[in-house]
């Protein structure tokens, strides 16, 4: 590896991430909570712990392969850091300006237009057809969107209630 390869790591770990987390709370939270505040604060409260957490966890990981340099390791670390941080705080603006479920619409359209771009750059990196790895990505993504959301159902159903 080297650093570039080491920022590309990071970058897409947290990207990924980052939208998938995110869309999860968003999704769980609203059809939980209907809380605009429950929402943003949750939004949030992922783009830094979680944040933290994932590059914590990049950087173990990659000290644990013992192939990489201290550098690598640590462009890494910041990489998802920052990306994840920056992928997060990206879905509070539909969040704070639009109506809720508009925003939820939008929050999910801006989860899926990532995954996608993300999904293509990799396919075209590994020199394979980009509708498989788009379309088997943007099925964990929904699947994180429809279980999150029976959850919060569930929440708001039997344990709010």
């Amino acid at each position: 590896m080297n650093i570039r390869d080491a920022a590309r790591t990071g970058a897409s770990f947290g990207m990924t991430s980052g939208v998938l987390t995110t869309l999860g709370l968003i999704v769980g939270l609203h059809s939980g909570t209907h809380s605009r505040a429950a929402i943003i604060g949750g939004v949030l409260t992922i783009a830094v712990a979680d944040a933290l957490s994932d590059a914590l966890g990049i950087h173990i990981h990659e000290e644990s392969e013992n192939e990489h340099s201290p550098g690598e390791i640590w462009v890494s670390t910041v990489a998802t850091l920052v990306t994840k941080f920056a992928m997060a705080a990206s879905f509070l603006l539909p969040l704070m300006t639009l109506q809720l479920s508009h925003a939820i619409v939008v929050s999910i359209a801006w989860g899926a237009v990532v995954l996608t771009v993300i999904s293509f750059f990799l396919a075209r990196g590994q020199h394979i057809h980009p509708a498989k790895v788009i379309s088997e990505h943007l099925g964990i993504g929904v699947l994180v969107v429809v279980l999150t959301h029976l959850l919060g159902d569930w929440v708001a159903r039997f344990v709010l209630s």
